[in-house]
């Protein structure tokens, strides 16, 4: 039964209540003169009236949650229509022409680029609803739980309130590093991208072998990209040996740069070659402030312009940083309370299946914590806070991926900004290249590269090589994304969906953890290259 008709009914409802209220106004008028009312009609009415409604309640909540997203998408793809300028288009748009014209040497139509539209993140929207705001005060309140137990501890141990962030100041070590290197690929990557785009598109116009000057250009691009922006950070991390969350950022911003340098020119490389083309007087060059915007705007996507804002909230900002680090201690007392003393006191002996499962179970509870953790600092907080700074209007950095009922859509909705790149640059780009063939093969391949960035950040920022990740996402992810497809609808598929995720979390950080504390515990003198891809956990007699 539609919506519609719901509403239909749940208005004669209310039409038989009215005649029914009317009915009883009479009934009541027509008693007796002594002034009793029967009591027990009202409270039957009352209770009949009560069961109707909450019987129409859960079939409205379910039509309205499973048609608001589809209207909303249409809603916004025909208002995109209508826009002719402006953030909604994308950069595709200029290759249609009057004969809508498509050659192997032009990219995809404007439809198949991202959409920017001022919208708000879904927790924003949630948390506006008193029932989900209780769950954030559930974590609040065991963020203060973990507190007190830390503290109790540490003062039966120690007699007093030891209130030394150890583990903290381990971790993010080092910090000044770390932000001199970040500062000096955040000036490469504002200036030589910029530098030689601008170079090739004013002199593409004029060169006379244009093929020749495009590849010396591209050569140079590439040359930076694996050069300056690839091996530098990683030779700054691994020759100063930062700890392991200094090293994560220098890391994920080397990515994050080099995927910003990659969209800004391939972004803007068509309308050069479609101004040439049609011999225009003008080239099509982004200014350096738009350029620089994009750098710290919460997107993967280059566009000249994003849908804006008309303010800061500066106490939104401040609300959003505060939570960052609340995150950080919470993810800190996890580490402290429940998965140091679990690898601790792990008793000195052997790796064996034993050994394995118990740890494995017992890294369940703090692996999902960490977690959700993770997932509400960078993808809510974070890139929301800069977006409020920014007045980056499009807040849709990712979807009810807790909704997911099959693994293709959670890819898609966890992380939307790292999936719009891979969507656009890796998986389009790959379906144009080989003229929408191989849509199979395309979808590997981007499983393969989102599968060998992540190992490469977790080994760099571990110090050493375990594919335990790599195994997980490559070969159980990508099977799971064909078998557990969008076909798979019924709320089942959902529990099957979180309890794999909870076991893959429990999996990657007892492996982790096993190794980690297997090379602190068994130190080699003078350590190979084959020793830091060989899992030392395997080998050390007294693993813990």
């Amino acid at each position: 039964m539609s919506l519609r008709k719901r509403l239909l009914k749940s208005s004669n409802h209310a039409e038989e209540e009215e005649e029914g209220q009317r009915d009883c106004t009479e009934e009541s008028q027509e008693t007796p003169s002594n002034g009793r009312v029967d009591l027990k009609q009202l409270i039957s009415k009352k209770i009949q009236l009560t069961a109707e409604a909450e019987e129409l309640k859960p079939f409205f909540m379910k039509e309205v949650g499973s048609h608001f997203d589809d209207f909303v998408t249409s809603l916004i793809e025909k208002s995109a229509s209508l826009d002719n300028g402006g953030c909604a288009l994308t950069s595709f748009s200029i290759f249609e022409g009057d004969n809508n014209h498509r050659a192997k040497d032009l990219r995809a139509p404007p439809e198949h680029g991202k959409i920017f539209v001022i919208r708000r993140s879904v927790l924003d929207e949630l948390f506006e609803v008193d029932h989900i705001r209780t769950i954030y005060h559930m974590f609040i309140a065991l963020l203060i739980l973990f507190i007190l137990s830390t503290l109790a501890v540490d003062y039966i141990d120690e007699g007093r309130l030891v209130l030394e962030f150890n583990l903290m100041s381990y971790a993010f070590g080092k910090l000044t590093i770390a932000m001199w290197t970040w500062l000096t690929m955040f000036m490469c990557t504002l200036t030589v991208p910029y530098f030689l785009f601008q170079r090739w598109a004013r002199g593409y116009h004029r060169t006379a072998h244009p093929v020749v000057y495009s590849f010396i250009h591209c050569f140079l691009f590439v040359v930076f990209q694996t050069g300056v922006l690839g091996i530098g950070p990683l030779y700054v991390v691994l020759a100063y040996t930062l700890p392991p969350a200094s090293r994560c950022i220098v890391i994920l911003e080397q990515i994050r740069f080099i995927m910003k340098a990659h969209s800004f020119v391939r972004e803007n490389v068509p309308r050069v070659l479609n101004s040439a083309k049609e011999k225009s007087g003008t080239v099509p060059v982004p200014t350096v402030n738009q350029y620089l915007y994009f750098l710290f705007a919460p997107t993967l996507i280059y566009r000249d312009n994003y849908p804006r804002t008309p303010t800061v909230r500066w106490g939104y900002v401040t609300m959003q940083f505060a939570q960052v680090f609340g995150c950080f201690f919470y993810v800190y007392y996890i580490f402290e309370r429940l998965c140091t003393p679990l690898f601790r006191n792990i008793k000195q002996e052997p790796f064996s299946a034993r050994v394995l499962i118990l740890c494995i179970f017992n890294s369940i509870l703090p692996g999902v914590l960490i977690l959700f953790l993770i997932f509400f600092a960078f993808l809510h907080c974070w890139l929301n806070a800069f977006a409020e700074m920014l007045r980056f209007g499009d807040r849709m950095f990712y979807k009810d991926w807790w909704n997911s009922t099959s693994y293709s859509n959670y890819y898609r909705t966890w992380n939307v900004v790292v999936h719009d790149w891979l969507y656009y640059y890796a998986y389009k780009d790959f379906l144009w290249f080989f003229t929408k063939r191989f849509k199979t093969a395309a979808m590997l391949a981007v499983f393969a590269v989102s599968a060998v960035v992540h190992e490469y950040a977790l080994a760099v920022c571990l110090s050493f090589f375990y594919p335990v990740l790599f195994v997980l996402f490559m070969f159980f992810g990508m099977a799971f994304n064909f078998i557990v497809n969008d076909s798979r609808k019924r709320p089942i598929w959902n529990v099957l969906m979180w309890t794999s995720l909870f076991a893959g979390n429990g999996v990657l950080l007892c492996f982790y953890s096993q190794e980690w504390y297997a090379r602190q515990h068994c130190p080699l003198k003078n350590p190979t290259f084959l020793d830091y891809i060989r899992p030392r956990s395997w080998t050390c007699r007294y693993v813990f």
